[in-house]
């Protein structure tokens, strides 16, 4: 269940955010090591589009982390677009 918005997300091992809102939650330090320990929920706060892919960058609200995630085929995508408005202002 998304922690911002309370969507139920059904992951399928590679989903790093909530399809709805966009959210995400700070876990790893590296792709998939659930390392992190600070656990903090992750803001989207830019995106970039590179060679037809999109990819939302998001800043960890208590520690400042940032982290790349390629966007989602099932990802709302009004809130894609007004992310990916918002550019690389991170």
């Amino acid at each position: 269940m998304c922690e911002h918005c309370g969507q139920t997300v059904v992951g399928d091992g590679y989903t790093n955010h909530c399809p709805r809102c966009l959210w995400s939650k700070h876990v790893d330090e590296n792709p998939g090591d659930r390392a992190a320990q600070c656990g903090g929920l992750m803001q989207p706060v830019g995106a970039e589009q590179k060679r037809g892919e999109i990819t939302l960058v998001h800043r960890c609200v208590r520690c400042g982390h940032l982290k790349r995630n390629r966007a989602a085929a099932d990802d709302d995508f009004a809130r894609l677009l007004a992310v990916l408005a918002l550019g690389n202002r991170f």
